[in-house]
């Protein structure tokens, strides 16, 4: 079995029974879409791999090492990449502002692959957010751990802002900023 296929069987599992913040829908079709996403913009494999599995770390009590022995160094290292230290003893409304920045920090100093993977799985988050948005206007922030839309539009601009460089001639940047104009 190849190494995508073998990661998404992993995801599906590790995320059976999840689902998106305020909804009914399963979590998977997320890392799916993000799979997607990336698929218009690389054919690597490990790069492909990694985006079904960017939420395993953060969401499935899934270590680093797991992942590496599964699915490899390369794998691991653009999952980490787009991984966040949730910090378990704090709360998570609490610890978001420090949490984003050290993702901004963190995108400065990452290669274009890892790019492709953060771009993927921002661009799966601001298309819910702008369904939502279309159906609940401001009352969406509600669901979240920040609920100040003013911080959000600052965490997602700034994301667009360092992802140009390197992936600004993609459609999936293309995308990405359109959304950040509904919904911001």
């Amino acid at each position: 079995m190849d190494l995508l296929t073998r990661a998404i069987i992993f995801a599906t599992k590790k995320h059976e029974g999840q689902t998106r913040k305020g909804k009914d829908t399963p979590y998977i079709v997320h890392p799916l879409e993000a799979l997607s996403i990336a698929s218009t913009v690389t054919d690597n494999e490990a790069v492909l791999s990694a985006a079904v599995l960017h939420d395993v770390v953060e969401d499935c009590f899934v270590s680093l090492n797991e992942v590496k022995r599964r699915f490899g160094e390369e794998v691991m290292l653009l999952v980490a990449a787009d991984t966040e230290n949730k910090r378990s003893n704090i709360p998570s409304k609490d610890s978001w502002t420090i949490r984003k920045q050290e993702t901004l920090d963190d995108i400065t100093k990452m290669d274009k692959n890892c790019k492709i993977v953060v771009l993927s799985d921002k661009l799966s988050n601001m298309r819910a957010i702008t369904r939502d948005y279309r159906k609940m206007g401001d009352n969406l922030w509600q669901v979240f751990n920040c609920k100040d839309k003013d911080k959000q539009a600052w965490y997602y601009k700034r994301i667009a802002e360092l992802l140009k460089d390197d992936l600004g001639y993609t459609d999936a940047y293309t995308e990405y900023c359109e959304l950040l104009k509904i919904v911001f």
